[in-house]
């Protein structure tokens, strides 16, 4: 954790709690049952502290992520240009043939949201991956900063910062409307669907979405897959015909389970429904679009600003595969450099998600190393560069006691449009693999605190 400011509010935080932490732990959990705030079956937040920002902190996220979300966008111009560069990405090929729908919407990616984490002086940040195609968590984080605020043992702190949240579902909003309107040509509010199984543990998020979606004046479903049809140039679901998919189901679970004939995608490929995000956001999705940003071979793509942008917030990343690259201005072969290098290096699967097929080099012996390359080559990987890992001090009401331990701090900031940076997910862990599907995550809310 970086000292200065932000060490002082986490202090403050911590001093005010301490009196009445076990109230204040009881008043939260009777807030996240009455709320659903929960994943699955376990408490979506188990901690007595929100993320806190400084506000430089904040400026940071939002200037860094709209410049790389920027250069991701040129990215995914310059590949469906080109099918080499296309190639890259280690789509299949019912992925290709969804890159020609016609969706109508100026961004191939509306919703999106990036993984990031502070360099050890909290004056940096380094991006590891792009959500391209469902980004969770917006609801989650607005409604734990409503029960934060409210928080008993955050009263003293509020006395002495404020805390000013930075709230994703208004955004989320606006790129679902605008979309709409772009499709449509209308301004009507549409008829919208939260599309994903029903088996799914974020149902609870569903819900939280629909709910403030009726404030707003839509009518909104919560639809499985499995309940469309598409006849009559018309997409329904149980509850009448659908004009907006909100898609939560991954395309490769969808077109895994079901088929690419689903009445999703026949719809989508009629024309007859919006769907955000729409089936071109699957090339950014991939892991190889960091290896895209990364690779030598793509700097002629971007300008000088986009460049020292790659160069200052991606780690070194590369696609798997027998090739001659760079790394820190050296010719190397990739392979065997990765092969000595274990402690160096993290493998990602191109296509999965929750820190599913994940290997950390440095948490392995080294013929597992070697193993897990020799799968990668299999399908389709990307090595990444081993990147610090900051923790935050977060307190924890555990069996009676308060317990206060360092958690590594995952900060995702939303991308709405394909180039602004609006709300942020935080997620902490005790673990390397930051991820609450991964099991051993949890949610906290996110503010930017300023002493008054």
């Amino acid at each position: 954790m970086s000292g200065g400011p932000l060490a002082a509010a986490i202090a403050a935080w911590h001093d005010g709690l301490a009196a009445g932490a076990g109230a204040s732990a009881a008043w939260l959990a009777e807030r996240l049952e009455e709320r659903g705030l929960f994943f699955g079956t376990r408490a979506l937040c188990t901690v007595l502290r929100p993320r806190l920002l400084t506000p430089a902190q904040d400026r940071l996220i939002r200037e860094a992520g709209t410049a790389i979300a920027r250069a991701f966008a040129r990215a995914h111009e310059a590949a469906v240009a080109d099918p080499a560069r296309l190639a890259r990405f280690g789509l299949e090929d019912w992925e290709r043939s969804l890159l020609e729908v016609d969706d109508r919407l100026p961004w191939p990616s509306p919703l999106g949201r990036l993984d990031a984490f502070f360099t050890a002086d909290g004056t940096g940040l380094r991006f590891t991956e792009y959500n391209a195609e469902t980004p969770a968590g917006a609801a989650y984080g607005d409604v734990l900063s409503e029960l934060f605020l409210a928080l008993p043992g955050g009263r003293g702190f509020q006395e002495r910062f404020e805390l000013r949240p930075v709230p994703g579902r208004p955004g989320h909003w606006h790129v679902l409307l605008a979309a709409w309107e772009a499709f449509s040509g209308r301004r009507t509010l549409p008829a919208i669907a939260i599309v994903d199984w029903r088996e799914v543990p974020t149902q609870s998020e569903f819900r939280l979405f629909a709910e403030w979606f009726r404030t707003l004046g839509a009518a909104v479903s919560i639809v499985d897959p499995r309940e469309l049809a598409f006849r009559g140039g018309r997409l329904a679901g149980p509850a009448g015909p659908i004009d907006l998919v909100y898609k939560r189901v991954l395309l490769s679970e969808l077109v895994g389970r079901e088929g690419p004939g689903t009445p999703l995608l026949a719809a989508v490929r009629a024309g007859a429904v919006c769907m955000v995000n729409p089936p071109r956001c699957k090339l950014l999705h991939k892991k190889a679009s960091l290896a895209f940003l990364s690779d030598e071979r793509h700097a002629p793509l971007f300008d000088a600003g986009q460049r020292a942008t790659i160069r200052a917030t991606v780690p070194w990343t590369r696609v798997v595969e027998e090739r001659r690259t760079e790394y820190d201005g050296r010719a190397v072969d990739l392979l065997p450099f990765v092969a000595a290098a274990r402690e160096r290096f993290v493998l990602k699967p191109n296509d999965d998600y929750g820190g599913a097929g994940i290997t950390l080099g440095w948490e392995v012996d080294q013929s597992a190393w070697e193993a897990a390359l020799r799968r990668a080559l299999e399908a389709p990987h990307i090595v990444q560069e081993r990147i610090h890992l900051p923790s935050e001090p977060y307190p924890a009401w555990v069996d009676g006691a308060l317990v206060v331990s360092d958690r590594i701090v995952d900060t995702a900031p939303y991308v709405l449009g394909g180039a602004v940076v609006e709300g942020c997910l935080s997620r902490i862990s005790t673990a390397s693999l930051v991820n609450v599907t991964a099991g051993g995550g949890s949610t906290v809310p996110t503010f930017v605190a300023v002493p008054r």
